[in-house]
């Protein structure tokens, strides 16, 4: 029997040969003139995004400390954090915080189930398949303003809607949609105008899905149903989390259609209405800038879940 002799401070790996240390490829100069070329042509547009969002955000956060009514244009001093302590106890914030997850929520889900239907829907060939997905990507592609006015007056008016002329063959009476339903008003509007965007991702996701695994299912006898819930659900988890993720930062601003059809009536007051209001109708803009940087806050928190699952999705798929 042999003793080994360990040296302090060595570690035996039985055998195994020491791992190898990577050793950095030293850049060429043609590689580095395209690494400075392309880092010169990053900086413009860094530029121009610190300028466009940075330095307003920064101003705003300025007048957030400050006690400024356009009133009383002359009469403006430091508060520091006394604005942000009104819009948290007022009552106003918590009310419009529920009111936007509220409307975004329910939005999103239905948005997300409507655009999964579609999505299977297109994902297999047909005669007029390209004009199929083009016409169904367009509310998306539609001013919301423009939408706004549209389902206002020509569909859920209580005395032309054709929303309302349509429920009168059967029998129901018109509907106020705007004034006794506002919410569903709000919740419908917002889903016509972004299922197209949930479809697309869908639709992506779909097409990713190897058609092998798809054709083997289909030769060990798993039906329709089960291959959709079996198979293709799983596969589809991650892009269903991104389309919620992106869908709830877009819907966060929503603005248009509240301010058109409701003017923040019966619960649709949500915190870029809310913003609008103590700004342009309070004339408050320190106060209105304390909401801004709080709705910025947490707009910014979704976008991070958001950026994490969608990087996630692209290095799980880089893996592929």
């Amino acid at each position: 029997m042999t003793a080994t002799a360990i040296r302090p401070g060595r570690v035996e790996n039985d055998g195994e040969a020491p791992p190898r240390r990577k050793v950095k490829h030293a850049l060429t100069r043609r590689e580095r003139k395209g690494l400075r070329l392309a880092r010169a042509l990053v900086w413009p547009a860094l530029a121009a995004a610190i300028i466009i969002t940075q330095i307003p955000f920064l101003v705003t956060i300025y007048y957030s400390f400050q006690e400024w009514n356009l009133l009383r244009p002359g009469d403006q001093k430091f508060v520091w954090f006394d604005n942000y302590a009104t819009v948290l106890t007022n009552g106003a914030f918590l009310s419009s915080l529920l009111a936007t997850v509220v409307i975004v929520g329910v939005s999103v889900l239905v948005s997300l189930v409507f655009g999964m239907v579609l999505a299977l829907l297109l994902d297999r060939k047909f005669v007029g398949q390209g004009l199929a997905r083009t016409l169904l990507i367009t509310p998306f592609l539609m001013m919301p303003a423009a939408a706004s006015l549209i389902f206002k007056w020509s569909m859920l008016d209580s005395n032309v809607g054709m929303v309302n002329w349509a429920l009168g063959f059967i029998g129901i009476d018109p509907v106020a949609w705007n004034t006794d339903v506002p919410i569903l008003t709000i919740i419908m509007v917002l889903t016509w105008q972004y299922t197209p965007f949930m479809m697309l991702i869908l639709l992506a996701g779909l097409q990713s899905q190897p058609s092998d695994v798809l054709e083997a299912a289909s030769v060990d006898g798993a039906g329709p149903i089960r291959t959709f819930f079996s198979m293709t659900l799983p596969h589809m988890r991650q892009y269903m989390e991104l389309s919620i993720l992106l869908g709830t930062i877009l819907l966060l601003q929503v603005f248009d259609p509240i301010a058109i059809m409701t003017r923040g009536t019966g619960g649709t007051k949500t915190l870029s209405y809310l913003l609008y209001e103590r700004a342009f109708v309070g004339l408050e803009i320190g106060e209105a800038a304390a909401y801004g940087v709080l709705t910025v806050i947490l707009t910014i928190i979704v976008a991070m879940v958001a950026l994490r699952s969608l990087f996630k999705i692209f290095t799980t798929e880089g893996m592929r």
